[in-house]
């Protein structure tokens, strides 16, 4: 099935990109989306093995089963003063 995946701030900068399309099995989560990206190597060994995610703008756990065609947004680590 194929999944959308929207990167903002250091993960855009992880992926070099805004969004990628990503290729998983039927029956996947957000979990395996996690672990399909990081076992690209090189620089996506730094995005964190439990990000923040929103599936299709709901913030979900990464035990989420995906469905084709959805959306996810890894939302990075926020700081403030």
């Amino acid at each position: 099935m194929q999944i959308k995946a929207l990167f903002f701030a250091t993960y855009r900068d992880i992926a070099g990109a805004d969004e990628l399309e990503v290729q998983l099995p039927t029956g996947a989560s957000v979990d395996d989306l996690v672990a399909s990206l990081r076992s690209r190597g090189e620089g996506w060994q730094a995005l964190p093995e439990k990000p923040a995610v929103a599936v299709n703008l709901t913030y979900s756990k990464l035990a989420t089963a995906l469905s084709e065609g959805d959306e996810v947004a890894f939302i990075p680590p926020v700081s403030g003063g």
